[in-house]
């Protein structure tokens, strides 16, 4: 055991080292923010501030939940980097065409086109910053295309656009419609100008865009190679290794009855019932909002005929979808570890209930507080800088207000606190230390590695919130609470006595060491094309792909929990939960690893970023992996609460397939394959032409969107199933009490 503890020190170590060292990179060599960005001619084009200021007014009209930046926000609304930077592109060209050859750029022969396009690639690659003065220097024709783009994007967010669900008076004030069009400029500039003494752009030239030359670099390319390579390799020495040292169950140790019957719940425990009751509640108010996003797609002015947008817009709707899930999912998470906190010590500690009463109370305020906040912020409700604090932060999966935000990293505290002092004590035990220890430092994992979302404030630079937003978005989700979820099941195997607890802990700290080689590292391949040097597509692109590496062999982890539920008749009480483990694995496997390695390479996020490429990915991984681990640990905790209860499973039956299905039909019939169409087209024509209008409201692409219909409603069934059959848990008295001991449920 020593020897892992020393592996998992020196992953830990190794990696946020390189993380941080990347970092500093990334700090140093952002694209820069002029002062001031003048034409050639003399006139002051974009004054001082209003760059910021822009980026200020797209974060509180909900930012990266209207379109995307940089290829991170939404699907339904443009890229606006890609948008601005075609339309600047076609400006010129038709501009210059017309001048000179008295016709449109489209008119043109191929010959007059060729010397066109050269010229625009050499206006716009050129990087005029002068870094000494601030001041960036621009060709008079670039500032009439910016007025142009002013009166384009000024009609969009005051009057409205149903293709992109964007409501009407999203932003209509012109002082501030200016500085949002400076902001989008600077994203442009940023992608097509050099960087110093390099013929690549700050954003290794995403999007793609064959009018100014913007194409995969040589990076992009080559370490796309090496990841598929490392990935292969490793492969081959995890089955290597898996087949020397897999076991297999020895049942012989079992106990012959639920070592849980008898046991007298603890105040703290029959308090944590609230929390998943809240679980429930909220799951089925995310379908909900999902499903109203995904109908803005296809009528993006309201509900089938019902002006919701002037009501509740598409951005607070997507805004509470992608929000609400991390709550109802970190929520039904913290409360197994209160419930499971007793158990490690063997008895309740002295105001525990109140902590978790406390906690319980705290979660709810910011989750209230936080949708009200950013309904409020989009509709233009808090004067000031009170969007910043109390509304809509404008970054995807953090955009509650700052307020909020503090006040879930306290309750955060608070949730380590009631753990530690429950875990503590239970370190006296020998056979159970390294698997307590283990717990111990996945919740302060996941405890601490929210605060770098408090990292950076309203007016940081773009790239330098990136780094630290995915520090939360990947590092807390996927690597922390990854890894949680590994000790947190194996100590429910070992507490039902189906393993030994240095067994359990063996596991599961050999398993978040493989995690975290790749997980910590692999960070970085959300950062290939957000300003940052080309060292984060090396570093991300080797070690986002070891990240699939263990995902690959979950099917043994899965096959242990089948066989664990064998070890004696009595388990077959948990056959459910333990199949709700089983999609897990099943989840981890295709959402995170297949969708996953299918956009992580470089050259493969270069033409897929931002398209429904990735939100394939995030359904089967954020759900697939994360919600069913959360609503197995919700159904283990109250078969827990009442160990002799019979459950007549049948609804639950229904429900476990019913949301498993609709799942792969959502991602089968609709959003893959939407997705594969938009990467042809981004391949084939530029990313621009993948986000837009002309593509995405075509006839194959709005039955393409209907037919998620089908998976949503067959999913939704099976959810609100399951929120009755656990309502019923909580809530109804049961018929039959004390199943045989040794028979199986009927």
């Amino acid at each position: 055991m020593k020897k892992l503890w020393i592996l998992f020190g020196v992953v830990f170590v190794f990696s946020f080292s390189i993380l941080g060292w990347v970092g500093l990179e990334i700090f140093r060599e952002a694209p820069p923010i002029p002062r001031e960005v003048v034409s050639t001619d003399g006139r002051v084009l974009i004054p001082e501030e209003d760059i910021m200021n822009g980026q200020n007014v797209w974060q509180a009209m909900g930012g990266m939940q209207v379109g995307s930046i940089w290829g991170h926000g939404s699907y339904v609304a443009p890229d606006w980097t890609a948008d601005y930077l075609h339309r600047e592109a076609l400006f010129i060209l038709n501009e210059w065409s017309g001048q000179e050859f008295g016709n449109s750029y489209e008119a043109l022969s191929s010959e007059q086109k060729a010397v066109m396009q050269q010229r625009l690639e050499d206006t716009v690659r050129v990087n005029r910053y002068d870094a000494a003065t601030g001041r960036l220097m621009v060709n008079p024709v670039r500032a009439r295309a910016f007025e142009d783009n002013l009166a384009h994007y000024s009609q969009i967010f005051s009057q409205g656009s149903k293709e992109y669900a964007i409501h009407a008076n999203a932003q209509s004030d012109p002082v501030k419609l200016r500085q949002l069009n400076a902001f989008f400029f600077w994203t442009a500039w940023a992608s097509a100008a050099n960087r110093p003494d390099d013929i690549i752009s700050y954003t290794s030239n995403f999007p793609s865009e064959p009018l100014v030359g913007n194409f995969p670099t040589s990076s992009s390319i080559i370490w796309t190679g090496v990841s598929v390579i490392l990935l292969i390799a490793s492969l081959g020495g995890m089955v290597w290794f898996y087949a020397g040292w897999h076991k297999e169950v020895d049942p012989r140790n079992t106990p012959d009855v639920d070592p849980l019957i008898g046991e007298k719940l603890t105040p703290s425990q029959k308090a944590t019932v609230k929390y998943f009751l809240v679980v429930s509640l909220l799951f089925l108010l995310q379908i909900v909002m999902g499903i109203i996003t995904a109908h803005y797609g296809v009528e993006g002015g309201g509900f089938y005929g019902i002006p919701l947008q002037d009501y509740l817009p598409y951005v607070v709707t997507r805004t509470w979808h992608t929000q609400l899930g991390i709550f109802w999912i970190a929520t039904a998470w913290l409360a197994a570890g209160l419930f499971i906190a007793p158990y490690i010590c063997g008895y309740e500690p002295k105001w525990q209930k109140l902590g978790v009463d406390l906690l319980f109370v705290a979660l709810l305020i910011v989750v209230l507080g936080s949708m009200i906040g950013q309904w409020m912020s989009v509709m233009h409700m808090l004067p000031g800088d009170l969007w910043f604090w109390f509304g809509h932060q404008g970054y995807e999966y953090i955009d509650l207000g700052r307020v909020w935000q503090a006040a879930l990293f306290v309750g955060l505290l608070l949730w380590l606190f009631l753990i530690a002092r429950s875990a503590i004590p239970a370190l006296k035990v020998d056979s159970s230390r390294s698997l307590v220890v283990l717990y111990l430092v996945t919740t302060a994992g996941i405890a601490l590695f929210y605060a770098p979302g408090l990292f950076w404030g309203m007016r940081s630079h773009l790239t330098v919130v990136e780094y630290w937003r995915w520090w939360v978005v990947h590092l807390w989700v996927e690597g922390f609470f990854e890894v949680f979820a590994t000790v947190v099941i194996a100590f429910l195997f070992a507490r039902l006595g189906v393993i030994r607890p240095d067994h359990a802990a063996y596991a599961a700290l050999l398993s978040g060491a493989i995690y975290l080689s790749g997980g910590i590292i692999g960070t970085l391949h959300h950062l290939y094309f957000a300003g940052t040097p080309t060292v984060a597509i090396a570093f991300g692109a080797v070690f986002s792909a070891l990240e699939i590496v263990p995902l690959v062999f979950v099917g043994y982890e899965a096959l242990e929990n089948i066989r664990h539920s064998k070890a004696r008749p009595w388990l077959a009480q948990y056959k459910w939960v333990v199949y709700f483990f089983v999609a897990v694995a099943f989840w981890n496997l295709v959402g995170a690893g297949v969708f996953g390695f299918m956009i992580n390479p470089p050259i493969a996020l270069y033409y897929m970023q931002g398209l429904n490429t990735t939100a394939v990915h995030a359904h089967g991984a954020l759900y697939g992996v994360y919600g069913t681990l959360g609503l197995a640990l919700l159904l283990f905790c109250m078969r827990a609460m009442q160990p002799e209860r019979v459950w007549n499973t049948k609804l639950l039956a229904f429900a476990f397939w019913a949301i498993n299905i609709g799942m792969l039909m959502e991602i089968m019939l609709s959003l893959l394959p939407i997705g594969l169409l938009q990467t042809y087209q981004s391949v084939s024509q530029g990313y621009w032409s993948a986000r837009s209008p002309e593509f995405m409201q075509t006839e194959l692409m709005q039955y393409l969107r209907w037919s998620r219909l089908f998976g949503d409603t067959v999913f939704a069934i099976g959810a609100i199933g399951f929120v009755w059959f656990a309502l019923g848990l909580m809530f109804r008295p049961s018929d039959k009490q004390t199943a045989p001991a040794t028979g199986d449920l009927p």
